[in-house]
């Protein structure tokens, strides 16, 4: 994993959401999507998806070399995982061990292993600055197997909660969502919280990988320490977005690599 050292990488991982849809258009959003990024965040069920869009999705990606993550969140599939919601911890954590358990029998079936974590919207969230939902999130991780590592928000709760357990953490940045002053993302409710245009999100995050800084919604820049940039899959134009993405960073000489092994 990347340290926030002054170096600016030579890599990076760039990652999606992906396995949220059950129609042929959204499948084949998934589709281009995991021609472009190096690591998938496959839905568990939970928050959206289903049992064959798991299969399909978690096979796709291994016939790619994509490196296949657990998209683990809250029991709500009326509000896409993206409601606050009060679940006593020994709820919470047996639905986590419940959704990794089922991915990883998946990915074996498809001949490769859930290699880490990422928590979806509000469990996200919630997880980033609440500790006991972060402790919760990890001794269900730990439960499962502590060889997976977390990825979240850099600075987070939920990654100190993380490596308390004594599991490995990784940061991620989004492009193509607009931060706060304070490192944090703008909450979707605010107008501009959404990023759309390639352009302007291929170099922001281009600066992000060499300078290490972001530019806030405030107009200050923010330092992020990021391991993978995530571009989400149910944006409008992700595919595209990400495309241009790949191809400015890659014309900078920046590689794309998972930031753990396929």
């Amino acid at each position: 994993m990347r340290t926030s050292d002054a170096t600016a990488p030579r890599s990076i991982d760039l990652n999606s959401d992906l396995g949220e849809g059950t129609d042929p258009a959204e499948h084949a959003g998934d589709a281009r999507m995991l021609e472009i990024v190096s690591s998938a965040n496959v839905a568990c069920a939970f928050h959206a998806g289903d049992p064959a869009t798991i299969h399909r999705t978690v096979h796709a990606a291994v016939r790619r070399g994509v490196a296949v993550g657990a998209h683990v969140a809250y029991n709500d599939r009326e509000g896409f995982g993206r409601r606050d919601l009060a679940v006593p911890s020994d709820e919470l954590r047996a639905d986590l061990v419940y959704q990794l358990g089922a991915i990883r029998e998946i990915a074996r079936t498809a001949g490769t292993s859930v290699r880490y974590v990422k928590p979806h919207g509000a469990l996200y969230n919630t997880a980033a600055v609440d500790p006991q939902v972060a402790e919760d999130v990890a001794a269900a991780i730990v439960t499962v197997d502590p060889e997976l590592v977390l990825l979240g928000l850099p600075g987070s709760v939920a990654l100190d909660a993380a490596r308390a357990a004594g599991l490995v953490t990784a940061s991620e940045a989004f492009a193509d969502r607009a931060y706060t002053a304070e490192g944090r993302l703008v909450p979707r409710s605010v107008e501009g919280a959404v990023l759309h245009d390639p352009e302007e999100v291929a170099a922001r995050m281009l600066r992000l990988v060499h300078e290490g800084v972001v530019r806030s919604i405030e107009g200050t820049d923010v330092q992020v320490v990021a391991d993978s940039i995530c571009v989400h899959g149910d944006t409008l134009g992700a595919a595209a977005m990400a495309a241009r993405l790949r191809e400015v960073l890659t014309g900078a000489g920046v590689s794309l690599r998972p930031f753990v092994a396929p």
